[in-house]
């Protein structure tokens, strides 16, 4: 409130009053004095209140009447401006609560009256509004006045009106209840009597009621009497009501005020008395019609429901029971009734469809259903209501099934025929959403032909209603079939979760409210009565009564709900229905089960084992237990049995298995379908979750499972765990993948249940435990006598419930190992195999398992446990033995910590198996080494360390299993993270053992032997595994060679940091080095023999499959390996004193391997040579290690990633040294090794890859098939090497050296590529894309530019140099390079799978160098290493071949990219030759220029034929750009530039300026070829410069005048001949390039005659005059021309002779008569 009464608000207030009687006074001036002079003296009133008045809005409020009257006045006017001012100002009154109660009447009264005039009808719905909401001061008579104003707007024509006043009347219908709770908020405090209800004397005033509740009742009561089509008697002044508002209004006050009704017994009675009967009378027609009944024949016709009013109604309906059902209990018994009454088949669908939504709305509330059942089922002579529901939604069901549903024309006979499954005959059946030819399924329901879909309706928990929402259809609407029955699938399955997540939290919380009262020292397995007896005895009353209340509810509904849930269970074919189905019978089974309703239990539980089984399935157990509970309930709907339904045989579900059942003779096989594997997970969920309640049904849901188990072919695994098996006969087991991929979840689901019997109390286990053993002698009794699989299942689960339940084992140990024992004295191997490892499994796990007391405190346990191992013995099966043998092995191994000094003689038995002596043997030893490794290395002593090694090392050598091997190489790998981990511990206790050792060796005179001596002990160990790990590098096996290399450097690159300094040394010559060399040679001798396969059915891909191949790989690996320990570990090496000896031979070793013939090889090679080119200079101080190395040279950092096949990995570093980068802080300068020594290491490096380099692109002598070419990749890595070594050896970089690098880029640029590989590394020949090779090679040269930019002055005569080689590069565009004497074919000649060899497209390569060319000589241009050595020459020299080609170009783009680079080049070139035109530097330039354009504007060669007009004006716009130029750039300075060159420049204008029109042109060419604005430039030109003041010569005068003539003499010609063909010509056309040339040349007449009239008389020769007027007659003759063009130019030809118009002169003219 605090905003419409701070004293700002009330001021504006008054300002706005002010305002407002103001403009009502201007506004009533002339028409209506009366309201101008109200309006004044309420100006006077208002400032007199606020001038008197501390209070001012409660003294406004006072004198509100007489403030509010001009205005009313206002709209008595009935003007709208007025009225629309008006009716503002009292909105704004109103807002601010400034009205009296006398005032809001006045005001309703004016209101009213406009109302009847209908004028600002929304203004006035409004104006209502504000009142009514702002304040409560109208009451009683006002309010009901205003009410029906709202009303009677509601029933005006305009639309927008309506529904205005629909929207009001329901705001203020809330408003007046919302009053009446407030109201009743005000005053709950104060106690009232309250008084007697006298049965409706008077209707008129309710006395006891305060103001606004009195309002709100009489509101309501009138609401009744209208929709009962009644007078009202409050709301005076109604003329019209539909029932449908009314019944809207009704429901939303019932729905959002039940309090009101609750509370007071005045509206209670309104419920009872007006609402209810109300109601029922509304509902008679729908009770009384049936649909189909012969209606002519009853004497009165029964009236039609209507749907607006019933859904309506049973909106109210729904309302009424949840809200009220306390206040109508026997009304609500009539409406349940009514509603069960609905959904009779003979109603009309929408009706059922309704009273289905009504019902689930009730479905959704367990509370209500509750009471419904206390207040029904439980009293005496009461209806069944509860009861009822659940029938009638059953009998719902099954009644669409057996009626196919009228309104549909699938009519029953139709539904008959059907039996070929519902998916066929779709198309027929209009509900099934339009499916084409029954290909997608659908949810849906199907029983018997009957096909029902699915919808989805609701989120499961709610019941959202579609019909009962549709407030705004008047026509029934036709439902969608299968809507009825998605909804009453979902009332089950709400009323299922709804009652059972009742009753199981009212369980919960009684168990709880036991468990507190009970006292904490009872222990938990006491027995109920106890516990009940300590509880108080009213909680126990209050149980029984509740327990009394759930026991009716599940007894009431469990028959009705298993009969429709297995009807639906058996027609569902949608997983998730089915699975909704499933969930319900579970929770029911369950709930059933804690209640202790065993005969519901079991019948649940049965129907869910029925189901997983498949039809017919001969299971004795479920077919006595289901006779049981039928014979004492069978329960019927419509005289058809339900609950004996079996599933229909023609299932339309997809089967997904078929297997064998178990059985003695198995007859045939059975099939799964996806449903039955459904409610096996079901089953596996109701056993693991509820197994506690199972009680005597374990037997069955274990029999269930067992069979299906069986059927599905799941068999034990170590441990009792149940996995997918292959079956061992029969033809017995079939299984889609669809089920493959659920069996893992089944096992798992399986192991779960079992594994949560250690939750059960002992009795449950007790159960369970039994259940297992006696299918476990079942599965015995199959099993005797013959060899087949027996079912194994029992005996699996029996180990994993022993398992789980370790902590009580003493109680169930005996009959378990008894039964198992048994079991492994069977005949049957399979099953006897399994009784030993169900039992070694138990005493295993018995002994480590940690009891409570410990088990070396309790001897006796110890001894319980270990005994069914001694009674193994008395078994006689070899097996058997085997197994109890491996178990004490275990056993040891599991006691394993506390062997102590005993692990020498342990570790010597694994080292001292033999390579013959089986494979079985080996494998069990080496297990035992693995176990050691893993587990035992910290216990054991560590001069045991070295027999680890040695051991694991015999075993890598071992060639019975290769897995074996590759193992004990990841073994030593873990010994070595052992030896880093625990390096201190173990080089203090080596050094200890070692001193005592030494002391003892001195005692006794003899000298201390062991291997790499000099070295400390633990560095002597790490030696020791080094050198094993080099073994076995170079063992026969590829795979074992791959394995130890990588483990070799890894361990090297994560550990050597432990080594002492001078150990490197050895790491280096006698590990690393020695390795390298033997690999080399091996790799080199290797055989070059296809091996045909892998041993077994390995494959071997291609480029393993022969010993040289695979040696390869080793040699990669093992050449990286050490590049990487050089690269990250050189601060370690290079101090040593033999660095760089070590350095050339790693070097030599790179160069061998890059100039092997193999493109593997010599690629890593590369990679190599790369890595250890990444190394910054290091630190000499080997202590620091963790300070960087200085950076006295750009690091480069990665090259460029190589690209190409299998290269796409750029190097990244492995070592910290980047991270040490990153840590170094400035503080301390860093150290730098002495600069001369790392100079010749680069040098020595940079020589390296110069021999490979020239080595490796030298083109063979002859070629042959088998001739070795090096690979793209491995050319590109090349030359991508060199910018990185560049950076270190650039201060001594020489033109020698620059010379080396152009042969060895340009041969490395010419090397083809073999057609295979082609479609790899070439784009396709349309797309102009740069090879990785021509990039490196363009970067090379680029980094080699930037840095002769940045260098000192004697690097700049390197410019010229870099030019030649990019200009050799660009006429590789014309003229691709040759490789030796090969024969390369074109790209798109060569064919794939054929060795030949392909040239590169070299296009995109030479115009990339162009670019540069281009870039560089516009920065370098004034060199003067470039000016010397005569660039530009070259440049345009280079660029004339393309030039002169023109269209001949392989590619059109070069030429277009010559032009423009041309025209570049000379833009910054011509100027610097002016600057040197004296010096002579750039004589020979100028003709080559002259020449070059010549070439290019007068080329001899063809355009092709399919060039289009476009491209040939672009081309043309191209020569003019070229004239520009030479219009721009030449002529201006022609006197700085050679005579000749520039006569030869006129002639080519001169040339160019009439058509040049050659007679070699066919006709139709000339068309294309006449270069019109070329010519018309030449010719501008040409006049521009003949006629420019600048003549300084007589020759270039006479140039200019000679031109002129040649062409005046052109003109007259062409007109001549122009003149006679088209006299010749009679009606034809001349063809059109002759009208062209004609055009042109009267254009160009006229362009000539403006040009020397603009020009200086003295320049003009008269001569030229002469010859200009001597055209005017040829030019008057062609007046007669027929084409309108010619004569539009010759009217701009012969206007300018207008100038030559004088009166004869007798003068001598000019010189000449």
């Amino acid at each position: 409130m605090s905003s419409t009464n701070s004293p700002e608000a009330v001021k504006k207030l008054l300002e706005n009053m002010q305002s407002d009687l103001r403009a009502l006074s201007l506004e009533c001036k002339k028409k209506f004095p009366p309201v101008k002079e109200a309006a004044e003296s309420g100006i006077i009133k208002v400032k007199t209140i606020a001038a008197r008045n501390t209070e001012i809005l409660a003294a406004l409020k006072e004198n509100s009447s007489e403030v509010v009257q001009p205005f009313l006045m206002g709209c008595g006017t009935k003007e709208p401006k007025i009225t629309q001012l008006c009716l503002a100002a009292v909105q704004r009154l109103m807002s601010h609560e400034v009205v009296s109660e006398t005032a809001a009447g006045n005001i309703i009264n004016m209101l009213w009256q406009l109302m009847e005039n209908s004028l600002e009808e929304l203004k006035l719905l409004q104006t209502v509004l504000v009142l009514l909401t702002t304040n409560t001061v109208v009451h009683d008579e006002a309010l009901s006045k205003a009410i029906v104003l709202c009303f009677r707007l509601h029933f005006t024509k305009d639309n927008i009106t309506n529904n205005t006043a629909a929207a009001t009347v329901r705001q203020v219908v809330t408003v007046v209840f919302e009053r009446m709770v407030a109201e009743d908020e005000r005053h709950r405090d104060i106690i009232e009597q309250p008084a007697l209800v006298q049965a409706n004397s008077n209707r008129r005033s309710v006395s006891t009621l305060k103001p606004c509740a009195k309002d709100a009742y009489m509101l309501f009561q009138d609401l009744c009497q209208l929709v009962n089509a009644d007078a009202p008697y409050w709301l005076v002044g109604m003329t019209e009501m539909t029932r449908t508002f009314g019944l809207e209004l009704l429901e939303s006050v019932l729905n959002d005020f039940p309090q009101v009704f609750l509370q007071h017994q005045e509206f209670s009675f309104l419920l009872k008395e007006r609402v209810c009967p109300l109601v029922i009378k509304l509902f008679s027609p729908n009770i009384k019609f049936r649909q189909g009944s012969n209606t002519s024949s009853s004497p009165a016709p029964v009236e039609k429901p209507y749907f607006p009013i019933c859904m309506r109604l049973l909106r109210v309906v729904s309302v009424l029971i949840k809200q009220f059902y306390s206040l109508l209990v026997t009304e609500c018994e009539i409406f349940l009734s009514l509603l069960v009454k609905f959904l009779d088949a003979d109603k009309p669908q929408w009706l059922r469809a309704v009273a289905v939504e009504s019902i689930h709305r009730l479905c959704v509330q367990p509370q209500l259903l509750r009471s419904f059942c206390q207040s029904y089922d439980m009293k005496q002579h009461s209806t069944k209501v509860f009861r009822d529901i659940v029938n009638a939604l059953g009998s719902f069901i099954q009644s669409l099934f057996l009626v196919p549903p009228t309104g549909n024309p699938a009519t029953a006979n139709q539904a008959g025929n059907n039996n070929a499954g519902g998916t066929v005959s779709a198309p027929a059946n209009p509900g099934m959403l339009g499916i084409g030819g029954g290909v997608t399924l659908l949810p849906a329901f199907e029983y018997r032909g009957t096909w029902i879909p699915i919808l989805t309706i609701t989120v499961q928990g709610s019941a959202k209603a579609t019909y009962l929402e549709m407030l705004d259809k008047v026509e029934p609407p036709t439902i969608p079939e299968g809507y009825a029955m998605s909804v009453a699938f979902h009332c089950l399955l709400d009323l299922v979760r709804g009652i059972t997540s009742m009753i199981e939290g009212e369980l919960g919380e009684v168990e709880t409210e036991c468990q507190t009262t009970s006292e904490a020292a009872s222990s938990p397995t006491q027995s109920s009565e106890q516990q009940e007896l300590q509880s108080t005895s009213d909680q126990m009353d209050k149980e029984i009564v509740n327990r009394a209340v759930w026991e009716e509810m599940v007894n009431a509904c469990w028959c009705g709900l298993l009969a429709a849930l297995s009807l639906l269970l058996d027609a569902s074919t949608d997983e998730a229905a089915t699975e909704n189905i499933l969930k319900a019978e579970l929770t029911m089974a369950a709930l059933c089960g804690r209640l202790g309703l065993v005969t519901s239990r079991d019948a649940f539980i049965t129907a869910i084992c029925k189901g997983s089984l498949p039809p017919h399935y001969a299971l004795t157990v479920l077919n006595t237990t289901t006779a049981a509970t039928l014979s004492n309930k069978s329960y019927s709907i419509q005289g058809q049995n339900v609950m004996m339904i079996s599933p229909s045989s023609e299932s339309h579900q997809q089967v997904v298995a078929v297997g064998q059942p178990l059985a003695v003779q198995p007859q045939g096989t059975v099939m799964l379908t996806s449903k039955n594997i459904q409610c096996m997970r079901t089953l596996l969920n109701l056993a693991h979750c509820h197994g506690a309640v199972l009680g005597t049904s374990w037997q069955l849901v274990l029999a269930t499972l067992q069979h299906l188990v069986w059927i599905l072919g799941l068999k034990p695994s170590s441990g009792g765990a149940l996995k997918p098996g292959r079956a061992v006969e029969g033809p017995s087991t079939v299984l889609t993948t669809a089920v493959m991929t659920d069996l893992p979840v089944i096992s798992n689901i399986l192991s779960r249940l079992f594994e949560s019997s250690q939750y059960l109390d002992d009795v449950s286990l007790h159960h369970l435990i039994n259940a297992l053993c006696s299918l476990s002698l079942e599965a015995m009794d199959m099993a005797y006598g013959n060899n087949k699989e027996p079912s194994l299942f029992a005996v699996a689960k029996l180990l994993e419930t022993g398992l789980v339940n370790m902590h009580r084992i003493e109680i169930l140990w005996r009959p378990l190992t008894g039964h198992l024992l048994e079991v492994c004295q069977h005949p049957n191997s399979r099953m006897r195999e399994w009784g030993a490892e169900a039992l070694t499994s138990l005493i295993k796990a018995g002994l480590t398992f940690g009891h409570d007391p410990p088990l070396s405190q309790s001897q006796r346990l110890q001894l319980l446990l270990l005994n069914p191992l001694k009674e193994m013995s008395s078994i006689n099966h070899p097996d058997i033995r085997l197994k109890q043998l491996e178990c004490v092995l275990q056993i040891l191994q599991s006691q394993g910590d506390s062997l102590g000094p005993g692990w020498p003689l342990v570790l010597g038995v694994m080292g001292a198996i033999r390579n013959d002596q089986g494979e079985s043997l080996i494998r069990t030893a080496f297990q035992c080494l693995q176990l050691v490794v893993t587990d035992f290395l910290p216990t054991m002593p560590c001069t045991c360390l070295q027999i680890v090694v040695d051991v694991a090392g015999s075993f890598g050598l071992h060639n019975q299993e290769l897995n074996i091997s590759l193992t004990s190489i990841g073994l030593l790998w873990n010994i070595s993270d052992y030896f880093f981990q625990r390096g201190e511990t173990i080089e203090k206790e080596l050094n200890k053992e070692e001193a005592a050792q030494q002391k003892q060796a001195e005692e006794k005179g003899v000298v201390l032997n062991r291997p790499f001596h000099p070295a400390p002990p633990f560095d002597c160990l790490w030696l020791c595994l080094y050198a094993k790990l080099g073994e076995l590098c170079v063992d026969p096996r590829p795979a074992v060679r791959k394995s130890a290399g990588q483990t070799l450097f890894s361990t090297i690159g994560a550990h050597g940091t432990l080594l002492q300094h001078s150990t490197w040394h050895t790491v280096i010559w006698k590990v690393l080095f020695h390795l390298l060399d033997r690999v080399r040679e091996s790799s080199t001798t290797a055989d070059k023999e296809k091996i045909e396969s892998g041993g077994g059915n390995i494959l071997i891909h291609h480029s393993r499959d022969t010993a040289e191949k695979q040696w390869a790989e080793t040699w990669v690996l093992t050449l990286a390996g050490v590049a990487r320990i050089f690269n990250t570990r050189r601060y370690l090496l290079q101090p040593l004193g033999d660095f760089s000896r070590a350095w050339d031979v790693l070097l030599d070793h790179i160069q061998s391997a890059a100039l092997s013939k193999n493109n593997e090889v010599s690629l890593a090679a590369l990679k190599s040579f790369q890595e250890i080119l990444q190394i910054v200079s290091p630190v000499r101080d080997s202590d620091k290690p963790e300070t960087p190395p200085a950076v006295n040279v750009p690091v480069p950092v990665l090259i460029g990633s190589i690209s190409g096949p299998g290269l796409s990995r750029p190097f990244v570093r492995t070592d910290s040294i980047g991270e040490r980068l990153g840590r170094y802080s400035s503080s301390e300068p860093p150290i730098v090794t002495d600069e001369l020594e790392d100079l010749n290491l680069w040098w020595a490096a940079w020589n390296t890859w110069y021999r490979i380099g020239s080595e490796s692109t030298k083109p063979p002598i002859t070629f042959d098939k088998l001739t070795f070419i090096p690979s793209q990749p491995f050319l590109t890595a090349l030359i991508q090497i060199f910018p990185a070594l560049y950076q270190h050896i650039k201060t001594g970089f020489s033109m020698d050296d620059l010379q080396k690098l152009g042969v060895i880029l340009h041969s490395a640029v010419s090397v083809p590529i073999s057609s295979d590989a082609s479609p790899f590394i070439l784009p396709s020949y349309t797309e102009a894309v740069l090879t990785s090779l021509q990039e490196a090679v363009l970067t090379a040269l680029d980094v080699l530019q930037k840095a002769i930019c940045v260098g000192p002055e004697n690097m700049q005569i390197m410019y010229p140099a870099i030019f030649d080689q990019l200009l050799a590069f660009v006429e590789f565009s014309c003229k691709p390079p040759q490789y030796g004497q090969l024969e390369t074919k074109h790209i798109a000649n060569a064919k794939y799978n054929q060795a030949e060899w392909v040239a590169l497209n070299y296009v995109p390569f030479a115009e990339r160098s162009l670019e540069v060319v281009v870039d560089l000589y516009q920065k370098t241009a004034c060199h003067k290493a470039v000016v010397n050595e005569k660039v530009l020459q070259n440049i345009i020299k280079t660029l004339r071949v393309p030039l002169s080609l023109k269209y001949s170009c392989p590619s059109e783009s070069t030429w277009k990219l010559a032009v423009s680079s041309l025209l570049k080049v000379l833009s910054i070139g011509l100027p610097v030759a002016r600057q040197h035109a004296s010096s002579g530097k750039f004589d020979s330039m100028w003709p080559e220029l002259a020449n070059t354009f010549e070439d290019f504007l007068f080329t001899k060669s063809i355009p092709p034929d399919n060039l289009s007009i476009q491209e040939f004006q672009r081309n043309e716009n191209i020569d003019v750009e070229v004239v520009q130029l030479i219009s721009t750039e030449i002529l201006p300075y022609a006197n700085f530039i050679p005579k000749e060159f520039v006569g030869q420049i006129m002639t080519m204008l001169n040339k160019g300026s009439i058509h040049s029109q050659s007679s070699s042109f066919t006709e139709a060419e000339i068309d294309i070829r006449l270069r019109e604005e070329f010519s018309k430039m030449c010719f501008e030109t040409l006049l521009q410069f003949s006629f420019s003041n600048k003549v300084t010569t007589p020759q270039e005068g006479y140039i200019s005048r000679m031109a002129l003539s040649v062409l005046l003499k052109r003109s007259q010609d062409v007109l001549h001949r122009y003149i006679e063909d088209e006299r010749l010509s009679g009606k034809c056309p001349l063809p059109r390039q002759q009208v062209t040339e004609i055009i042109f040349v009267l254009k160009a007449v006229s362009t000539l005659i403006d040009s020397l009239k603009k020009t200086q008389p003295e320049n003009v020769d008269g001569n030229t005059w002469a010859q200009v007027i001597a055209l005017y007659p040829t030019l008057v003759e062609c007046i007669t021309c027929s084409s309108s063009e010619v004569c539009s130019a010759l009217k701009e030809a012969l206007v300018p002779f207008k100038d030559f118009m004088q009166p004869p002169a007798s003068k001598v003219q000019n010189g000449e008569s």
